[in-house]
This record gives structure tokens, sequence and C-alpha cells, in this order.
């Protein structure tokens, strides 16, 4: 279930910094990879920054096709999160080895991912340099989408199991607490 984002508001599905499932394809070969470095970058248009290892699979696709997706995981699927994260796309297909079922996007080719609270489709910025030199890769988000159950404009999390998640290491994960606003 998901509901298109304003594109204004994009960056508030990674402002609080959750982990991200990376899909890309390229022709016939897609792939799928968790990242915790990425982060909202600009407001208008919106940009993404995230930072893609020059040995992945997914960066080769990535650079072929100039387009990604960051799909933001719930508590439900941190096994699979963690297993896409201990496996690579070249020694064969991931979203069926992690038992991910994906659908279309609706302007890029790379599959998002069931099972996610957002999702976010780029097209990178050329920024050879910083690819190179930093393996850091600049977007602009060219749609948004949530599941409505748990984003409105601004999260919240009543199910456990739609909360995001935090890696830190060693194969474990936080998941995003319990609101907290601040009256100023």
């Amino acid at each position: 279930m998901h509901r298109s984002v304003e594109l204004e508001k994009a960056y508030r599905l990674l402002n609080h910094g959750p982990v991200t499932l990376v899909t890309s394809a390229h022709g016939t070969a897609r792939n799928v990879m968790a990242a915790s470095w990425a982060m909202p970058l600009d407001f208008d248009p919106p940009k993404v920054a995230v930072v893609i290892d020059k040995t992945t699979w997914t960066r080769a696709l990535i650079e072929a096709s100039g387009e990604f997706a960051l799909n933001i995981p719930a508590r439900q699927i941190a096994a699979a999160v963690l297993e896409v994260g201990n496996r690579s796309g070249r020694d064969g297909d991931k979203f069926a080895a992690c038992q991910l079922t994906t659908f279309a996007a609706e302007k890029i080719a790379a599959p998002l991912v069931e099972g996610c609270v957002a999702w976010l489709e780029c097209k990178i910025i050329d920024e050879v340099h910083q690819q190179q030199s930093y393996d850091l890769f600049l977007a602009e988000v060219v749609a948004a989408h949530a599941d409505p159950r748990v984003f409105d404009g601004h999260w919240h999390f009543a199910d456990d199991a739609l909360r995001t998640l935090h890696y830190v290491a060693g194969g474990a994960f936080f998941q995003t607490g319990a609101e907290c606003v601040v009256q100023g």
C-alpha cells in the first residue's frame, strides 16, 4: 500500500536516518543492496546523497542506468534487510534469495520493494569526481511514495512491525522509537 508524497516533503522520508535498500536495474539485470549512508540533501528540487562502494554490482547498474531507488524497509522485513547486506548480487538474484517481492516504479526502471514504508525514485546528478573519489552519489528525487498507515506528511508509528530500522553493526538494528514532540 502506498500513496504519492509531494516532492517538497520527500526529504522527510529520510530525515530520521533509516537504513535503506538501494534498488537498481539496467537491461534485464537488477539488484538490491542495504545502505545506511543515505540522507536528504535539498528541498527544491529534492535531492539525496548515498554512498555506494565501487566494487558493488548495484554501483555498476546505477552507473549504467543513471538511476536508482531508495526503499525504506520496515521492521517486518529486518531479516531480509540483513540478508541482502550479506550477499552479492553477482552471485545470483538477491530478490529471490531473500524472498523480496517487488513492484514497478513510476519514473525509473529500478524495482521498488514490498514490505517497505517509503520509496524514493532517483536520477543521478553527474558528479564524477565525487563518485570516483568518495563513492558518493547525488541524485534528484523524481517521485516519492509512502505507506499512508505511517506517513501523512509526518511519520507516525503505531504498529511496531511498520517502524523503520537503524543499523548499528554486527547484525543489530534499532527500530524507530516513540514520537517525542517538544513544544518551544
